[in-house]
């Protein structure tokens, strides 16, 4: 896949990638094999050099790269027969979610994620992946239909929040949020959770208890951006570094702090560079998930369910 945006830290290496490819084109031509590997080599060195040193704000970068997979362009790569569903039954079909029955592997599941767009026309068709009221409520229709068939549950996680819009608010906005968190952490199916992209607020929270939480290397889970963050704390956007630096977001801190379960590994240069084998990666990890919390009874996952989140964060008497 060709990368249109290339963020700063990146730019070494797409440079001397410039110059094998180059070089490949002259190879017809010239016996310079031994040199391209060369570089090949360096190339290499120089992506683990730099990736084994992101800083919590580059990773952010990454999370948020335009060319980064979707949710559909990951339910497509990663399952058969999809059938998307539409509608909360209440209000309107939000297209900030998507979701609907597709087999993995040979067995059927409900698969939900949150979508953006890759274009100003597409990001206006998806609301920029921000959900409104009536997303959060079909995504619940649907785990609730997965629940009836007795099938398990996978949401993809990508939000930078949920929309904050005046009209939401109005429709229940906090109330559809809160539901799901309620809802899904008793619903009698498994739920495997995987965060792909950005993971922001309640906007991600909304589609994000589970038996088992996944997070793709290069993403951010918190409960607020930081830009956001910068701006409260210091009245301008200026300190989104320091600020994301301070929030502990990216999945490294998501797992020492006990939020997440696994990190998923990336295809040299992130899940960007390469969409088959983020693809790949990702839907090896969902099954091994599955087949494990498949085999737990029912009392079980729903008892171990509870107690994962009820245990997380710290507090005094």
């Amino acid at each position: 896949m060709a990368v249109q945006t290339t963020l700063d830290f990146e730019l070494p290496i797409i440079e001397l990638e410039k110059k094998i490819e180059e070089m490949r084109n002259m190879s017809s031509r010239f016996d310079i094999s031994e040199e391209i590997g060369i570089l090949e080599e360096k190339v290499n060195k120089l992506r683990s050099e730099i990736f084994s040193k992101l800083t919590p704000w580059q990773i952010v970068q990454l999370a948020r790269h335009p060319e980064r997979p979707f949710s559909l362009d990951y339910i497509y790569l990663m399952t058969e027969n999809f059938t998307e569903l539409h509608g909360d039954r209440h209000y309107g079909d939000d297209k900030a979610i998507v979701g609907g029955f597709a087999e993995i592997e040979g067995q059927t599941v409900m698969i939900i994620g949150q979508q953006k767009g890759r274009d100003t026309k597409s990001n206006l068709y998806r609301n920029f992946g921000m959900p409104n009221p009536e997303g959060y409520r079909k995504a619940l229709r649907l785990m609730k239909l997965a629940e009836k068939f007795g099938k398990p549950v996978i949401t993809l996680i990508d939000t930078p929040g949920a929309y904050p819009g005046i009209e939401a608010e109005e429709r229940g906005q906090a109330e559809a949020i809160a539901r799901n968190l309620f809802e899904m952490s008793r619903l009698q199916v498994p739920i495997i959770v995987a965060i792909i992209g950005e993971g922001a607020s309640g906007g991600a929270l909304g589609i994000g208890v589970g038996d088992r939480v996944l997070m793709l290397k290069y993403c951010w889970y918190s409960v607020i951006s930081p830009e956001s963050c910068s701006s409260i704390l210091w009245r301008s956007w200026d300190y989104k570094e320091q600020a994301a630096e301070a929030l502990k977001l990216t999945s490294e801190d998501m797992l020492k702090l006990g939020i997440i379960d696994r990190i998923i590994d990336e295809p040299p240069g992130g899940a960007h560079r390469d969409h088959d084998m983020a693809a790949e990666l990702l839907k090896r990890a969902l099954i091994e998930e599955l087949n494990q919390v498949s085999k737990m009874k029912k009392d079980k996952l729903l008892d171990m369910r509870v107690k994962k989140f009820g245990e997380m964060g710290f507090w005094k008497d």
